[in-house]
């Protein structure tokens, strides 16, 4: 069965962005089945527009903004 968006629902999100980039954390639900996190990096391009790309490593910084938002995110699961 292909991925259908209009089974795919939103239940939480929240983002915390700097200067250069944007961590979102949000939380789904597929076709009303388990909700699971998804986390998500984009990064600004040269006209200041966010763009996405892959999550790979993260900074201190980045960790320390990330665990807040995935604790509302636990809540909501």
């Amino acid at each position: 069965m292909p991925y259908d968006s209009n089974l795919d629902e939103k239940v939480f999100a929240e983002s915390w962005e700097s200067d250069a980039t944007r961590i979102n954390i949000s939380v789904f639900s597929y076709n009303k089945g388990a909700k699971k996190v998804q986390i998500t990096r984009e990064n600004k391009d040269a006209t200041g527009n966010f763009r996405f790309t892959k999550l790979g490593r993260m900074s201190k910084e980045e960790l320390e903004a990330a665990i807040p938002l995935l604790q509302q995110a636990i809540g909501s699961m």
